[in-house]
């Protein structure tokens, strides 16, 4: 039991036992790596995913904006002081990452990574250890490293379990990702669909079960390592998690020996090992660890209260983490078609989302006036779509803004469509309640969420037959409504042939402009017009199903026009078009200034190919770029990303400081600070990732 897990059975057999155990001597140096990367990507973190390079657009100064923490009470601070938050939180990642002042450089980083500043993560490679030879290369008590280990067993293994839910092992929860990029070696030798089933939610469920299991051995640690990296390295690129794939890579090293990095630093070159972490093998003695052997000075230090906190400290939070993530039957007001607090769930990418159909309506309280709203009006959150908590805050908000505009104690109704795991697209709120006088407590369940409708979730089987039945230019959206419900649509003129298909149930569809009803049942369909609104009622017992299917005719016609374009110009490249071209199409002789080319242009459609043609080409350019030429492009974007953060705090406390300047003086300073990379447009990043061929419609 010793070799395999590192401690004798006795070990566990008393309380004084097990404190002696959690305080057992450890070599500080693997805990003292791990405090340097944390740092480092914690500071890093700061610029990007916390958000210190566009402070500005997130807290929008003095602006109307609808937010959604998690107390009411709390309030930003005005921009500048807003800086000055993250000035702090910078310098206590920074100081983590040194070593310097750590227990201070904690506090300062405690609001997320608070049981940090209980350990001894300065006793190795650190300021703090130059400052004071005391605590230089000591022993720390073991459960510094139990606390952490076990802490990303859980990340893994509770997501494991998470994972065992029908959708994620049946492949309905994340089945899109199978035909990212990445994927592409799996299916050179297996189908998209096997990718998504075996690959992407087989093989997660695996790992993240089996993770933490083969980290700890030494037999397969080394596999582990590979596939965690692995694993980490692609949902860095899948998804926009911040700092949160690298922060887990870090913690990997956690798992081998205490004294890895001595002997991994101790194969570098003796001129290198003065800005190297130590090498010497024998860690000093430490008060905080409880020694068995007789020390030098021949006495044999016993456990002290300290200690038995440590190891009380070490039991709590550990069985609070396991707790948290099945903590949900207490915070019922949170939880929603799935349980509620998502950062302490852990049921990470089991849920996938899609929003067909949202609409806010307010009505005065006073005239009765009745209106609508843009949904996302005065906030830069999308997340209040999915949570009744955040839902609440959204109405209470508009409800103070909106008297502003002349309408008086109003009533807000929302009517939210979601599909959760490719179900059905169904309501996810009760569109009758006015949600600024609804109740909603944390402790108690949502009484305005409607239920979610898990039992037609085997129609998703017949969905896949009908969309495979198709041809590539017809769309199809899959809809199930609750009895006593409707839905109002507007078929854009865009979309000129559109059918409803009745699945299951009874429905009544109301042409409005035509005053005509038509009770359908399922099996049978019934055209709907272009540009008019149409309702949908649910007139049988239970639930109602159907399916909208429709044609976009304008982009079929566009797309049409853009293949005879495309032909033409091929036949212009290559000598065989004979016939001379009409004015409207001599922008496709300029085939290699296509820019200049698009602005000459007089044709709408022209211009629209020789649009679309432009940014194919920078697309094809940018994905068969080189490793240097890609290395080279994201350096460069992050340096003026993170060279804007640090220059718009400079501002601020400046500003903090001496007080505000001229309008024109702040203004030429942010605008040096806004200074672009000189080859790149505003948002072209963004722009180029839109699909080839469709962003411009």
């Amino acid at each position: 039991m010793e070799q395999i897990f590192g401690f004798k059975k006795e070990d566990l057999a008393s309380w004084h036992s097990l404190v002696t155990l959690l305080n057992r001597p450890t070599d500080p140096a693997s805990l003292g790596i791990f405090r340097c990367l944390f740092g480092l990507l914690m500071a890093i973190d700061v610029t990007q995913e916390r958000g210190l390079s566009h402070l500005d657009y997130k807290y929008l100064d003095g602006a109307p904006v609808c937010r959604f923490p998690l107390f009411n009470f709390l309030k930003p601070l005005p921009l500048d002081w807003m800086y000055f938050v993250y000035v702090v939180m910078f310098l206590g990642a920074l100081g983590i990452m040194l070593g310097c002042f750590y227990r201070l450089s904690c506090l300062m980083f405690i609001s997320t990574y608070w049981y940090l500043t209980l350990m001894d993560g300065n006793r190795y490679w650190s300021i703090d250890g130059l400052r004071r030879p005391s605590i230089r290369n000591t022993h720390v008590p073991l459960w510094n490293y139990t606390v952490l280990r076990i802490q990303i067993f859980i990340v893994y293994f509770i997501a494991g379990i998470k994972k065992l839910d029908a959708d994620w092992v049946e492949g309905y929860s994340m089945s899109y990702l199978a035909h990212h990029w990445l994927f592409d070696p799996f299916k050179l030798i297996l189908p998209v669909e096997l990718v998504s089933l075996l690959v992407v939610h087989g093989g997660g469920l695996i790992l993240d079960l089996t993770a933490g299991y083969l980290l700890f051995f030494d037999a397969t640690r080394p596999y582990a390592f590979f596939f965690v990296s692995y694993f980490h390295c692609m949902n860095s690129q899948l998804f926009s998690i911040g700092m949160f794939s690298y922060t887990m890579l870090a913690t990997s090293p956690i798992f081998c020996y205490p004294d890895w990095p001595r002997r991994f630093f101790g194969r570098f070159p003796a001129f290198l090992r003065v800005v190297l972490p130590l090498t010497s093998p024998d860690p000093q003695p430490s008060p905080s660890c409880v020694y068995n052997e007789i020390q030098s000075t021949g006495t044999k230090r016993q456990e002290t209260p300290p200690h038995k906190l440590g190891a009380i400290f070490t039991i709590i939070y550990l069985l609070e983490q396991f707790f948290l993530p099945y903590s949900h039957f207490i915070t019922q007001g949170y939880n929603n078609w799935t349980n509620g607090l998502y950062g302490y769930s852990w049921d990470m990418m089991v849920h996938s989302r899609s929003h067909q159909h949202v609409k806010i309506t307010y009505k005065d309280g006073k005239t009765g006036e009745i209106g609508y709203l843009n949904p996302g009006v005065f906030t830069q959150s999308r997340r209040w779509k999915d949570h009744g908590d955040m839902l609440k805050q959204y109405a209470t908000c508009l409800s103070q803004f909106l008297p502003r505009y002349n309408i008086t104690d109003p009533e807000i109704y929302f009517d939210i469509w979601v599909s959760i795991n490719e179900r059905f697209q169904q309501r996810i709120f009760d569109p009758r309640v006015d949600i600024v006088r609804a109740d909603w407590s944390p402790f108690q369940p949502n009484p305005w969420l409607m239920p979610l409708l898990v039992d037609l979730s085997p129609w998703r089987a017949k969905f896949q037959e009908i969309e495979g039945s198709l041809d590539n230019q017809t769309e199809i959206v899959f809809i199930a409504d609750f009895p006593g419900l409707h839905l109002e649509n507007f078929v854009s003129e865009d979309l000129g042939n559109t059918s409803i298909h009745v699945l299951q149930g009874n429905v009544n569809v109301e042409i409005v402009e035509e005053k005509k009803n038509h009770t359908l049942q399922p099996g049978e369909q019934i055209k709907v017009p272009a540009g008019a609104y149409h309702k949908v009622y649910t007139v049988s017992e239970g639930p109602s199903c159907y399916m909208y299917i429709y044609v976009n005719t304008t982009e079929a016609a566009l797309q049409e026009n853009f293949t005879k374009l495309f032909e033409l110009q091929e036949r212009i490249r290559n000598g065989t078009e004979t016939e001379p071209l009409p004015p409207e199409l001599q922008p496709l002789l300029a085939a290699d200034d296509q820019e200049g080319a698009e602005v000459n242009a007089t044709d709408p459609i022209v211009r629209l190919f020789l649009k679309r043609q432009r940014r194919m080409k920078e697309v094809k350019k940018r994905r068969e770029a080189g490793v240097l030429e890609r290395l080279e492009r994201f350096a460069v974007k992050k340096y003026y990303t993170i060279r804007r953060g640090f220059l718009m705090t400079a501002i601020a406390m400046r500003n903090l400081a001496v007080g505000l300047p001229p309008v024109e003086q702040l203004t030429r300073e942010v605008a040096f600070a806004n200074m672009k990379e000189p080859q790149a447009e505003a948002n072209q990043d963004e722009r180029l990732k839109d699909e080839v061929g469709h962003g411009e419609l």
